[in-house]
């Protein structure tokens, strides 16, 4: 199977990191994607249950690489959910990047899709967001309350609504 340039990427961040405590250098070659500028999520699973996931909205960096090589660090050691990847789990981990595409400001939950969207709700300062085609999560309504637990807004408050979609790469 061959593996996609940007998931050999975190993959190879995230051994090198867990192993010797060092952050690779941006590749030398980059493919036409790992150019752009975007906000990416690196998700960890390990058996099929989540391991680490962690992103960026918009980017933070100068173009995709750097964005996957600082988030696949995160993912695999900065998730507050779980403990930091040990060397001995790295050869049993399933990686995957999720490429954003700019968020769109949306009026209703009418416009998402689980599926197809991922969400971000924002009320005030505080904002959560959730990637789509999440395995388990079937309705708008479990979408956007997921999203709202994780900013820590409760499920009754009004929030404003986003919407993107991504490319994910396994």
């Amino acid at each position: 199977m061959n593996t996609h340039p940007l998931v050999k990427l975190a993959r190879n961040t995230i051994d090198a990191y867990v192993k010797t405590g060092k952050t690779i250098s941006i590749p030398s070659y980059l493919t036409d994607e790992m150019k752009g500028m975007a906000g990416v999520f690196v998700s960890i699973k390990k058996h099929g249950d989540l391991r680490g996931c962690i992103g960026t909205f918009s980017p933070t960096q100068p173009n995709i690489a750097a964005e996957v090589i600082q988030n696949a660090i995160s993912a695999a050691t900065r998730d507050p959910r779980f403990p930091p990847v040990t060397p001995e789990e790295l050869d049993s981990l399933d990686i995957s990047v999720d490429v954003l595409t700019e968020p769109e400001k949306i009026a209703s939950p009418d416009e998402l899709d689980p599926k197809r969207y991922g969400v971000i709700v924002t009320k005030g300062w505080k904002k959560g967001l959730l990637l789509p085609d999440i395995e388990g999560v079937d309705t708008v309504e479990e979408q956007i309350y997921i999203a709202k637990r994780k900013a820590g807004i409760s499920p009754d408050e009004e929030v404003e609504l986003q919407r993107f979609e991504v490319k994910r790469y396994k």
